[in-house]
């Protein structure tokens, strides 16, 4: 089973609640280019849906940003959640050689 994501450069100049709003996740990728990192933002029901079949720290993910021509495979590194209520704020990944 191939899990897949489709991700987009995010903005610097941003705000993480109004991408939230507009039903987008912020999130970042590292180690896709040694010691940089890229912003980026996902949509919130496709991370939703990777979410129910991917395990944090262990199932690799394949992550596609067209606006960097970079795919490759990722693990999701942290998945930053409200405590109670249970929704997502904010996703990171790490990319894997």
């Amino acid at each position: 089973m191939e899990l897949t994501i489709e991700c987009s450069k995010r903005d610097p100049k941003a705000k993480a609640n109004a991408l939230r709003q507009q039903g987008l996740l912020p999130a970042v990728l590292y180690g896709h280019d040694g010691a940089n990192s890229v912003s980026l933002t996902v949509n919130d029901r496709e991370m939703q849906a990777l979410l129910r079949k991917a395990k944090v720290k262990e199932t690799p993910v394949t992550v596609n940003i067209p606006e960097l021509s970079w795919n490759g495979t990722a693990v999701l590194q942290e998945v930053q959640s409200h405590p109670w209520k249970g929704y997502i704020y904010h996703v990171s990944f790490f990319a894997q050689k």
